[in-house]
């Protein structure tokens, strides 16, 4: 698996690229965002590990650019802050990931197998439908009549398994085991995040399908206004 780790700590990113070499990782060094853009937009890595606080371009703006040029690779935010406001800021960009400073090197070893493990897990073959929507895994794109939209890794992953399962309640557990891992720190709000974005992109693509919240159960995809 290819990385791009975009760290301006020199020392902590060449000890991070050590630590993911020593684990079978391919990894490419950028020290600031604006190099990290140029490396991001080859569309060569599997996984970028970004810092958002970078000299020359931040890691938010290269988040979001990397959204609008329709590159969906998996992103993991590193931050100093730890803020609830900070992480879904970055969700909101387009990560599918976060870590926050200072962390473990195990910890971002074990989110990188999981967003592995996720991805080659739940994207099929074919084309996902439900009600007027069709969801393409393999290129995370939403379609609506003529209307289509750009989804995240995670988002893709949650809305597949809300189409898998046909109508039936998924519980915030079922959907944290199978995004993020059953061993994860991952917890009810996460799910509560990406359910928003849905909904929101939904919205946009003025689609009749709805993800209704079964109070103190879970969450259901529902086909059809009213």
């Amino acid at each position: 698996m290819r990385i791009l780790l975009v760290e301006d700590e020199k020392y902590m990113a060449e000890a991070l690229a050590q630590v993911l070499k020593k684990n079978n990782y391919t990894v490419d060094l950028a020290l600031d965002g604006e190099y990290g853009l140029d490396c991001a937009l080859s569309a060569i890595y599997e996984i970028i590990i970004l810092d958002i606080m970078l000299p020359r371009i931040n890691g938010l703006d290269v988040l979001k650019k990397l959204r609008e040029e329709k590159i969906a690779v998996p992103v993991i935010l590193l931050t100093a802050k730890g803020e609830t406001e900070d992480k879904v800021t970055g969700l909101d960009c387009g990560a599918d990931d976060y870590l926050v400073k200072p962390f473990k090197t195990e910890e971002l070893l074990a989110r990188l197998r999981a967003l592995g493990r996720r991805k080659s897990e739940l994207v099929p073959e074919g084309i996902l439908s439900s009600g007027d929507i069709e969801l393409n895994p393999n290129t995370l794109d939403i379609y609506c009549g003529k209307k289509t939209y750009k989804l995240t890794l995670k988002e893709s992953q949650l809305l597949e398994l809300l189409i898998q399962m046909k109508g039936m309640i998924v519980s915030k557990n079922s959907i944290i085991d199978k995004l993020w891992g059953f061993d994860s720190e991952a917890a009810d709000n996460h799910v509560e995040v990406y359910i928003s974005f849905l909904r929101k992109k939904l919205l946009s693509l003025n689609s009749s399908t709805s993800i209704q919240t079964v109070r103190g159960v879970g969450y259901l995809l529902k086909n059809g206004r009213g």
